[in-house]
């Protein structure tokens, strides 16, 4: 399938692994709290200890904010290493999204898909986070959907679901919204079972969301946000993209 931007009259984004670069945050807080504690463990090992930990608590809790699923993460990777969970970095691993960085392409990107487009954001996140990371990403969204708002947690369908009545109220069908997003599982696979068309950005290093979704099959996969600008607005400055297979 050929995307072009002017076949969509909105555009809606997975933020954190898309936009907001949180993985080698992620990383680097894990490995400081693993060597202050006497342990080797590498900073890959822990973050897929996280990635395995967070994916039990929303499925287990899908109410909980944010903040408490990387309180109650944090607590099972010291319980796994049997150490006792410091308060301090208990908190500070809890706010850290609100400090995430963003990809350098995602400011221009996002600009230049809101000047023909909506653009939202739907984002297994709570609302005080995202609007730090969107001050972080020089953005006001047109459409905000977070886990906080719907309780659940992505993939599940609510977000998605919510999405497509917000916009539809602004008369944009479900025909004309592309959805991006990093992961496979809780973006890809969602899109396809609503028939939305999908992009999915396939950021090189980064390993969260890619496993356990065999069945996805994005339009178009693209390894940045400058790419996918490039890939769907005609005359854009940028490598293009592959179409996926």
């Amino acid at each position: 399938m050929k995307l072009t931007l002017s076949n969509f009259d909105a555009v809606t984004f997975d933020v954190y692994g898309t936009l907001i670069d949180w993985e080698p945050a992620i990383t680097a807080f894990l490995t400081g709290w693993a060597r202050r504690n006497g342990l080797t463990t590498p900073g890959d090992e822990l973050l897929m200890a996280f990635d395995r930990a967070r994916t039990v608590i929303q499925t287990e809790r899908p109410a909980h904010l944010y903040p408490d699923i990387l309180r109650r993460c944090f607590d099972r990777i010291c319980s796994e290493h049997g150490i006792e969970p410091d308060g301090p970095t208990r908190e500070a691993f809890a706010a850290s999204p609100k400090t995430w960085p963003a990809y350098p392409d995602s400011h221009e990107g996002l600009v230049a898909l809101q000047a023909q487009a909506r653009i939202g954001a739907l984002s297994n996140i709570d609302n005080a986070s995202l609007q730090a990371s969107s001050d972080i990403l020089g953005i006001t969204f047109d459409l905000l959907v977070t886990a906080e708002r719907v309780g659940a947690y992505k993939p599940d369908m609510s977000h998605f679901d919510t999405a497509l009545a917000d916009l539809g109220t602004q008369g944009i069908p479900r025909e004309r919204i592309l959805h991006v997003g990093q992961s496979l599982r809780a973006d890809v696979v969602p899109a396809n079972l609503l028939g939305l068309a999908s992009v999915w950005v396939h950021r090189p290093g980064r390993v969260m969301g890619l496993s356990g979704a065999p069945s996805a099959r994005p339009d178009l996969t693209v390894s940045s946000l400058a790419e996918l600008v490039a890939a769907i607005i005609p005359d854009s400055v940028g490598d293009r993209a592959t179409s996926a297979a």
